[in-house]
């Protein structure tokens, strides 16, 4: 009795490590792909990085929508992926292609008034997004495309995205930085605008909060958020409140969090929800 125990003890054993052994082989297989490659940028004349995220099934699919997600000051191309890996499972749940570029350590994806080697929102919108969609099964119009980031990168995603209409269907932003002049002597920005003190112009010029008169009811899906321990809070309160007084539809959602990536992790997942249900409703 005990020798036929200890061999159905065994054999249970074996089937849970082929069973366990199989289940990492289904996720090891189902998992989206991060690849980086090189683009080549004609107006900075430099080669930039991007990572790339494509669904597991992207091969078995014809076109897929694409999100741009933009890291902030001080980070690169590989940001998300190294701290936030759940985006690269959101590619599988959702099924869209995530492209992080490298935007400079402190460019703010201007095209910088004063200084020609910042030409970061023509090499997104003129130079990234035609490299895409030439090299990856994209659907390649403004219903399969959205834009959005955290801090520096959500300034991006709502200024990219609300002077580029034609090319975003959907823009959001994450702890953004929407309103620029409160913040005269940080992240290098008068290094990309002159000092605030002598070009006031290109202050109020190049932030996103004077960009709403671009936007029309329903023109742009857009969606932000922050969390209320975070230093940009009251000015995407205050972009919350201007956008409200303009009658321009956006979902805004407040949280407990700080500027960090423990935040940015979360709000990462809500804002590809929103995407994916703008991508389902424009291509029907």
């Amino acid at each position: 009795m005990i020798i036929q125990n200890q061999i159905i003890l065994n054999t249970m054993k074996r089937t849970l490590l082929l069973l366990i052994c199989l289940t990492a082989f289904t996720i090891i297989v189902k998992a989206a792909k991060v690849d980086t490659v090189v683009t080549h940028s004609d107006v900075m004349k430099k080669n930039i990085k991007a990572v790339i995220i494509t669904p597991d099934n992207y091969n078995n699919g014809t076109q897929y929508p694409v999100v741009y997600l933009l890291h902030g000051a001080g980070g690169d191309y590989a940001n998300w992926i190294k701290n936030a890996p759940n985006v690269a499972t959101d590619a599988d749940l959702y099924n869209v292609i995530i492209v992080c570029p490298d935007g400079g350590v402190t460019s703010w994806y201007w095209d910088s008034p004063v200084d020609p080697t910042y030409q970061y929102e023509t090499y997104v919108t003129k130079e990234l997004i035609p490299y895409v969609d030439k090299n990856y099964k994209t659907i390649k119009n403004r219903n399969g495309r959205a834009i959005t980031g955290l801090s520096m990168g959500g300034h991006g995603g709502l200024y990219l995205g609300i002077r580029h209409q034609d090319l975003f269907g959907a823009a959001g932003s994450m702890s953004g930085g929407v309103d620029i002049r409160p913040f005269p002597n940080n992240w290098d920005m008068a290094k990309r605008l002159g000092s605030y003190a002598q070009h006031p112009d290109n202050w109020d010029k190049y932030t996103v909060v004077n960009q709403l008169h671009l936007l029309t009811p329903n023109s742009l899906a857009i969606i932000f958020d922050c969390g209320t321990d975070d230093f940009f809070y009251k000015v995407n309160t205050e972009l919350h409140d201007k956008l409200l007084e303009r009658n321009i539809p956006h979902d805004f959602i407040v949280r407990p969090g700080a500027h960090n990536f423990q935040y940015w992790s979360n709000s990462v997942n809500y804002q590809l929800l929103y995407f994916s249900t703008f991508f389902k409703k424009n291509n029907k």
